[in-house]
């Protein structure tokens, strides 16, 4: 859905309240309508036809390429000038998180949903409406309501209430923020960096733990032969096995929504895991939503606590993707686009199952799967044949408990990190609220306005 008050609204609003944060204004600062500054351009429906992965044509920026840093969908039909992005332009996303970017990456074509915004730089510096546009789309998303996706309109943006000093002011403003921003955001890229280092320092110790890297004695990389591309897949201990995710497990797919079936005599309404809730290394039972199916259907499907979920489509980097089930919702099932699997016997520790699946399938399922212009998925048949390394059943405790070990010891770190990044965050909005609000000038005496912003964000 879109918007239901007008953004002029929202900013009275925010500032009856006595505390409107970034919708601030400095006394004596006029404001004026974006679309009296700028121009609001949409993007196109360029026909899906011409959409192709294999970098034939033009550039396609959409949605989710809004502050990407490259493009993954290219455009071979016929397109007019006017939608032309090139590096410097601004633009918005309009769906989902409605987020203000200045493009960084090679000139590209404007899809729907996402619109340019050419400045009149005669009346409103650029640099400027970077600073200010965000905190308008979020109080502007915050107000909509919806259901599903929200929805943003260019009129919407069209109509925001611009704070508007002089064009000099605006300059003097943007300068000083470009300089103290540029300070937090060298900050926050090493705290980003420091948390990545340590996802590879994870990933390694997971893999070798999964692996027996450290084992002595003779390897061997035998498996059996299937119709995939498993790659190099390392060798094992000798009394370790490779095997196929399909002899050890028991992997089916999940229910496909069908309204029709819905209404069905002898349904049941049970609750039923999504892509959404199945995230790598934990399951996200924030929201979980209900379907209707055939009672027989909702028995077979039942998840029991040891199972493993896996999903089959959505990004290439989630395929294969999933955790453990430990039972936290009676009588719960499960989508088409989320695979389980049920170990066999006993053969393997469902945990070094899914760390399997998450550190070493990840890969194989790029690899084997099917990509489209939209999604990437493997087929349930496919994912049967994903490699997996079986250690002997006494040692299968000590691995997870080594694992378990070294996921216990980096969250505390990353958890620092991520702390480090919150406040950074916040001290971003507090500068910016300082700037709107006319606390920062330029003098001398900013310098004790920013040692105040420091120490309340830390």
């Amino acid at each position: 859905m879109t918007l239901r008050i007008t953004p002029a609204e929202i900013v009275a609003k925010a500032e009856a309240s006595g505390r409107p944060g970034l919708l601030a204004t400095a006394p004596g600062w006029p404001r004026v309508r974006l679309g009296d500054v700028a121009t609001v351009v949409n993007g196109a429906a360029f026909s899906s036809q011409f959409f192709n992965i294999d970098g034939d044509g033009m550039p396609l920026i959409r949605i989710r390429d809004v502050g990407a840093t490259r493009i993954g969908t290219w455009y071979s039909g016929p397109w007019e000038e006017r939608y032309r992005v090139r590096r410097g332009d601004l633009l918005v996303g309009m769906d989902g998180d409605f987020r203000v970017t200045t493009w960084k990456v090679e000139d590209g074509l404007l899809n729907q949903r996402v619109c340019r915004i050419d400045v009149d730089e005669e009346q409103y510096d650029r640099r400027f409406l970077v600073l200010v546009l965000q905190g308008y789309l979020d109080a502007i998303q915050k107000a909509t309501s919806s259901t599903t996706v929200k929805h943003l309109s260019s009129r919407s943006v069209a109509d925001i209430p611009l704070p508007h000093p002089d064009l000099t002011h605006q300059r003097r403003l943007a300068d000083l923020m470009e300089d103290h921003l540029s300070r937090l955001d060298a900050g926050n890229d090493y705290l980003q960096a420091a948390r990545q280092r340590l996802d590879n320092m994870r990933r390694a110790a997971v893999w070798d733990a999964l692996t027996g890297s450290d084992a002595p004695g003779d390897r061997n990389v035998t498996l059996a032969r299937a119709d995939t591309e498993d790659g190099g897949l390392p060798a094992l201990p000798h009394d370790w096995t490779w095997t196929r995710l399909g002899d050890v497990a028991d992997v089916v797919g999940g229910v496909t929504k069908d309204a029709k079936k819905e209404s069905a005599p002898d349904v049941v309404e049970v609750p039923y895991l999504r892509v959404a809730n199945v995230q790598r290394g934990r399951l996200d039972l924030g929201h979980v939503t209900a379907i209707r199916v055939p009672r027989a259907k909702a028995e077979s499907l039942r998840l029991l606590p040891g199972d493993v979920l896996l999903n089959e489509g959505g990004d290439r980097d989630k395929l294969g993707r999933g955790w453990v089930w430990e039972g936290q919702i009676e009588h719960c099932i499960h989508q088409n686009h989320v695979f389980r699997a049920r170990v066999r016997d006993d053969q393997l520790d469902p945990y070094l199952l899914s760390w399997a699946g998450n550190y070493i399938g990840g890969a194989w399922c790029e690899r084997n799967g099917r990509q489209s212009v939209n999604l990437a998925s493997i087929s349930l048949s496919k994912i049967r044949l994903m490699p997996v390394p079986v250690p002997p059943r006494h040692l299968q405790a000590v691995i997870r408990g080594r694992v378990e070990a070294v996921f216990e010891s980096t969250a505390r770190l990353e958890a620092a990190l991520l702390t480090g990044e919150r406040r950074a965050v916040g001290l971003r909005r507090a500068l910016l609220n300082a700037a709107f609000s006319g606390r920062l000038t330029g003098r001398n005496t900013d310098s004790d306005v920013v040692e105040e912003l420091v120490e309340v964000a830390s």
